[in-house]
């Protein structure tokens, strides 16, 4: 399994823009929820972390966007972000198969903010990140290391 990126979608309502991305990711959602939810994670594909209490209504202070709160949190499913400048950003993770995840991703934002493509190269650099052969995955967790019994 690789990793994609579906075609993006934005809808605009007035003066608030709504970015939508659909992203395949060949590893476990364990695996994926760290990039989403920690200031490392975060610091390697996006943008750098001063702030993150890991909690709904936890402060959050993402470098390049400002100061907010976490807006909705449900671990290693859902991280939303609402900052400053850079609107509401949330991260839903879905499984998708046995070593698979899909990320569903939003961006709603108010004028002028971040591009269909600005996010299209942050996912591509995300999904170089997470290739298994980059960062081999652990032993499956339904599998005995050598020498374990059952």
């Amino acid at each position: 399994m690789s990793g994609s990126i579906e075609q993006g979608t934005s809808q605009t309502h007035g003066n608030t823009h709504i970015l939508h991305f659909l992203v395949r990711i060949p590893r476990r959602m364990e695996d994926v929820w760290s990039a989403v939810a920690t200031p490392e994670g975060l610091g390697g594909w996006f943008t750098a972390v001063d702030v993150l209490e890991p909690r709904l209504d936890g402060e959050i202070v993402l470098r390049d966007l400002g100061a907010g709160r976490i807006t909705a949190w449900d671990v290693d499913r859902v991280a939303e972000y609402t900052v400053g400048d850079g609107g509401r950003i949330r991260f839903h993770l879905e499984r998708e198969g046995d070593r698979g995840s899909v990320l569903r991703f939003t961006h709603e934002f108010q004028g002028e903010g971040e591009s269909e493509s600005a996010w299209r190269a942050r996912f591509e650099h995300l999904i170089a990140d997470m290739e298994p052969s980059r960062n081999p995955p652990g032993p499956e967790p339904t599998q005995p290391l050598p020498g374990q019994f059952t």
